[in-house]
């Protein structure tokens, strides 16, 4: 790593969705700190759920978030590598992303090597045991049949339908940590650690700021939101540590 490059994380921006702070001025706060943090990233980590809602059809992307694209261009046309995890919000993900902006999209979990460590990331849902309805609904998702009978609705009734299904499938997850024997991403953790070495095991999706031992040498990371928490990771080439961005007025 180039002296002073960093490793960034982040995650569960849900673009589109109505909060307390418009999506429009949360997506300019992520930009603001992407352009604060440009001159010091070596590689990109965004780890799922940045939009409420994300649906390619062959010539038609959702409407918006054109600071937040691009801001990733600009990255990739600097030459920093920017990795895109999929998420429950945004898992219709196809190939805009790598043929437009150059961005590598990951539909799985990942194993990254960096500066000796290894880093187990993945949005997070639907890993570990139990969720067996998540999981069946996951699979339809994801079905290539299925997604070509949704591609032939118009994208106005889609997107429309889309953020219907978003607004009534909230409030599944436990809002706080609910300890090591609950958390279904700790015991996928613990099973993955059979087979792997990992120093960092990096996940979104549950909308909490932890760091947490896993064993001897390994800790698990939760990397919070930037609905209310705007936390991140960073990894300097030495140790991992979770951080929050102040935005500032104006």
């Amino acid at each position: 790593m180039k002296s002073g490059r960093k490793v960034y994380f982040f995650s569960d921006l849900h673009l589109g969705l109505p909060t307390d702070i418009p999506a429009v001025e949360r997506e300019k706060i992520v930009v603001r700190w992407l352009e604060e943090i440009s001159d010091t990233v070596a590689e990109l980590f965004v780890v799922g759920d940045i939009f409420d809602y994300w649906f390619e059809y062959k010539y038609v992307i959702p409407k918006g978030f054109t600071r937040f694209l691009g801001k990733m261009a600009e990255f990739t046309d600097r030459g920093i590598p920017v990795h895109f995890f999929t998420g429950n919000h945004d898992v219709w993900m196809f190939d805009y992303f790598p043929e437009e902006l150059g961005i590598t999209v990951h539909t799985k979990p990942f194993i990254y090597e960096h500066a000796g460590k290894r880093f187990y990331i993945a949005h997070g849902d639907g890993l570990g045991p139990g969720d067996l309805g998540y999981k069946f609904l996951k699979g339809i998702f994801n079905n290539k049949v299925l997604q070509w009978m949704y591609k032939r609705l118009h994208p106005n009734f889609a997107t429309w339908l889309a953020h219907r299904w978003s607004q009534a499938d909230r409030g599944d997850e436990p809002s706080e940590f609910m300890g090591e024997e609950k958390e279904a991403l700790f015991r996928h953790s613990k099973k993955i650690l059979t087979n792997e070495s990992i120093d960092y095991f990096i996940y979104g999706h549950r909308h909490l700021v932890l760091d947490h031992p896993l064993g001897n040498t390994s800790r698990i990371i939760y990397l919070g939101d930037w609905i209310t928490l705007f936390s991140y990771a960073i990894f300097d080439g030495n140790d991992l540590k979770l951080k929050y961005y102040k935005p500032r007025d104006g």
